[in-house]
C-alpha cells in the first residue's frame, strides 16, 4: 500500500492511479473562465457554496454534501467560484474536486452536467452506528448511488467516529483509493497511518479496511475520508493544462480548437463575470 501527502499529478502506480487526479479546494477564489476537454470534473462541497456554470447551458449552486458532475466530453468552458458574500465574509468553505478520465470512445462525447444533491446520495450505516457511508456514485454491496459514470466506478464519503472501523467489500477488478478530508486513521489491514490531506493507495484485494484513531484533533472529531475506485482504462494518456487526451496530437488539436473559439463561447448571463461572481 502506497500512501501519499499532498496533490497528485496523472501517475501510474501500475494502473492504480492513472484515471484519477484529486486535488483538494482550497481557494475561496475560484476560478476564470477556462476549457476542459476529454475528462470529467467531480466537484463535492462538504461545506460551503459553489458556484458553477458552463458553455454548454449547465450549472447551479452546489452546497453541503452536494455533488457536480460535470463531463467535459469534446469541449467546453466554464466557471466555478463561491458566492461573493461567502468570498467576503470569509466563511466555512471545504470540499474537493476529483478529475476522472475518460476512455478514448467517449472523449469526444457531448458535454454533460449532473447536479448530484446530498439528500440523493445512498446512506448506509454500519451495524455498530459508528460509521455513515454516502455512497454518490457507483454500487457498494448492492446500494447503488445516483451518480452516472461511463466507466465502473465508484465514490463514497465515509465518516468514522473515534475508534471505529470499516471493511467494505470492493471489486477484485478495481483499484481503490482513500482519501483524507479530515481526522487521522489508519487503512489497511496492516494498519498504516494517513491523516488529513493523504491518499492512501490500497493493493489488490476483495476489500477495503478503514479505522479511526481513538482519539481525534477537537476541531475533527470524526475520521472523513473519500474512497474512491473502478475498472482501470489502461490506456496512453497525454495530460496538459485543462486537456486530457490519448495523445500528444489531441493534446496540440485540443489547444487548437480552444484558440479558435471551437469549445463555446462565455455566455452573457446576469450574476458571473470574467472572473467570477459579480455583486450585482
Amino acid at each position: 500500500m502506497d500512501v501519499h501527502a499532498g496533490h497528485h499529478p496523472w501517475s501510474d502506480h501500475g494502473g492504480t492511479l492513472a484515471d484519477f487526479l484529486i486535488p483538494q479546494l482550497v481557494s475561496l477564489k475560484g476560478t476564470p473562465w477556462h476549457p476542459h476537454r476529454g475528462f470529467e470534473t467531480v466537484t463535492y462541497i462538504i461545506d460551503g457554496i459553489f458556484d458553477h456554470q458552463d458553455s454548454n447551458g449547465g450549472g447551479g449552486t452546489i452546497t453541503n454534501g452536494d455533488t457536480q458532475w460535470m463531463t467535459a466530453g469534446s469541449g467546453l468552458l466554464h466557471i466555478e467560484a463561491p458566492p461573493e458574500h461567502l468570498v467576503v465574509s470569509g466563511g466555512l468553505f471545504h470540499g474537493l474536486q476529483l478529475w476522472v478520465n475518460l476512455p478514448a470512445k467517449d472523449k469526444m462525447m457531448p458535454p454533460r452536467y449532473q447536479d448530484i444533491r446530498g439528500g440523493n446520495v445512498q446512506l448506509l450505516t454500519t451495524p455498530d452506528g459508528g460509521a455513515l457511508l454516502r455512497v454518490i456514485a457507483g454500487e457498494l454491496d448492492g446500494h447503488q448511488g445516483p451518480g452516472i459514470t461511463h466507466t465502473p466506478i465508484t465514490m463514497i464519503h465515509a465518516t468514522l467516529a473515534p475508534g471505529a472501523e470499516i471493511t467494505l467489500p470492493w471489486r477484485e477488478d478495481f483499484n481503490g483509493l482513500a482519501y483524507v478530508l479530515a481526522g487521522r486513521g489508519t487503512v489497511g489491514a496492516e494498519r498504516q497511518p494517513v491523516q488529513l490531506g493523504q491518499t492512501a493507495v490500497f493493493g489488490e484485494g476483495g476489500s477495503l479496511t478503514v479505522r479511526a484513531d481513538e482519539k481525534q484533533d477537537s476541531h475533527t472529531p470524526d475520521l472523513e475520508v473519500v474512497l474512491l475506485g473502478g475498472q482501470p482504462i489502461r490506456e496512453p494518456m497525454a495530460h496538459y493544462g485543462p486537456f486530457v487526451m490519448n495523445t500528444r496530437e489531441e493534446l496540440q488539436q485540443a489547444f487548437d480548437d480552444f484558440q479558435k473559439g471551437r469549445l463555446g463561447t462565455i455566455p452573457a448571463v446576469h450574476g458571473m463575470t470574467g472572473s467570477g461572481p459579480s455583486g450585482a
